[in-house]
């Protein structure tokens, strides 16, 4: 039997008709950038998530750097971060200008580490950026605990973790401002890429909407004035009709070409309609997981707290043979990941920062034990007991 890792083709399959009329809609229409289609979807998405503000661009890595820039976070700041996550995390705060400050993790969330963080702040340090790893949120409360005591801003890296939550509150509305991706593996993913930042701050949103679109027109203007306190000179000049508006020939500030298309945004808005459903899925695949493998010597399964709902955007158990586990796990047909085998600390591109072996123990044994398993929503019973089968096969001999 042949087991992916992932299968998108399945989730395309049961929303075929829906997305092909949507689409072909959209294409009817003319419009591709911008319009109702994408005002429609962050509507939606700032209702799921419970915040004031979702701003669609066109990558999780945009929210990231859009929202920093929007934050003030600039060069030389510090930015206290996990080494355990994709490189986009670290390698956003170093594109503004910002020092990646890596701070241990956890070993059972495989999330950073909240006791560990007060003594890496120094007087850089501007924000905290936690990441919901594999869909497992961080300890917010106490995180933004640390923030509020510090006078630092929290941005939430929420790429993997759409539909989480802690107690009833949703990942991605703690904090200054979260960042989500859609690409197309993720949980809630596009059919291309895309992403969305959300934040409970007005003025936040203004500066994320005028940088996501080259720092022009009357956000350009607006933003202008939250982050330099210049004056609008254009204020009361756009006629009634809207037939003359000068800002549309100005530019205020240096931003991004950083769009949601509309196609992406009615795939996105079907798919949300169907997220609770998908992420409930992943969950009673987690828990099989866990009821077949929670009590053989050798695997350590994840766990969540009580309070914690995780959405399984992977499902990384942990063994001291993971190389070995992967290959066999592939000579069965099996899909596995090894998410991830290099902690950001010790990444080339961040050889400046004077990270050795040894410096971050967890995330360095983590990341040398991790093993990920199939865990999409449409995979059937007789897929996942053949992938037990196969790893109890595998400690068995």
């Amino acid at each position: 039997m042949e087991v992916k890792l992932l299968d998108l083709t399945r989730q395309y399959d049961s929303i075929s008709q829906e997305v092909e009329k949507a689409v072909c809609e959209q294409m009817r229409s003319g419009m591709f950038i911008g319009g109702k289609a994408v005002t429609d979807f962050e509507k939606e998405f700032a209702q799921f998530i419970g915040v004031k503000h979702a701003i669609s661009v066109n990558s999780g890595t945009d929210a990231l750097v859009i929202a920093m820039k929007a934050l003030g976070i600039k060069e030389g700041d510090e930015v206290i971060t996990t080494p355990f996550t994709f490189f986009a995390t670290a390698e956003t705060i170093a594109a503004v200008g910002a020092v990646p400050v890596f701070v241990d993790i956890e070993e059972d969330t495989y999330n950073i580490d909240p006791d560990k963080i007060e003594e890496k702040i120094t007087d850089k340090t501007r924000a905290i950026l936690p990441v919901h790893i594999f869909g497992q949120p961080a300890a917010m409360k106490r995180i933004q605990e640390i923030a509020d005591k510090h006078h630092l801003l929290v941005i939430e890296d929420a790429c993997q973790a759409v539909g989480a939550s802690i107690g009833n509150q949703m990942i991605g509305s703690f904090g200054d401002a979260a960042c989500f991706s859609f690409f197309p593996t993720k949980n809630l993913g596009a059919f291309g890429d895309g992403g969305m930042i959300t934040t409970n701050d007005d003025e936040t949103a203004i500066v994320c909407r005028a940088f996501k679109e080259h720092g022009m027109a009357q956000n350009g203007a607006k933003a202008r004035y939250i982050l330099e306190g210049v004056e609008d000179e254009l204020a009361g000049t756009v006629s009634p009709d809207g037939l003359y508006n000068p800002y549309k020939y100005y530019n205020y500030l240096i931003g991004f070409n950083s769009r949601l298309d509309a196609l992406q945004a009615r795939v996105l808005s079907i798919k949300l309609k169907h997220l609770k459903e998908y992420n409930e899925n992943r969950t009673k695949i987690a828990e099989f997981y866990e009821k077949e493998l929670g009590n053989i010597e050798g695997i350590i399964t994840p766990k969540a707290a009580k309070e914690l709902t995780p959405v399984w955007h992977q499902y990384a158990f942990r063994c001291n043979h993971k190389d070995e586990m992967g290959n066999f796990l592939a000579s069965k047909g099996v899909g596995s990941a090894a998410f991830y085998p290099v902690p950001l600390h010790l990444q080339k591109a961040f050889i400046n920062l004077g990270y050795k072996e040894g410096d971050l123990p967890i995330a360095e044994k983590i990341t040398k034990q991790t093993v990920c398993l199939p865990i999409f929503p449409e995979l059937k019973q007789e897929e996942l007991d053949y992938v037990v089968k196969c790893i109890k096969e595998f400690f068995e001999k």
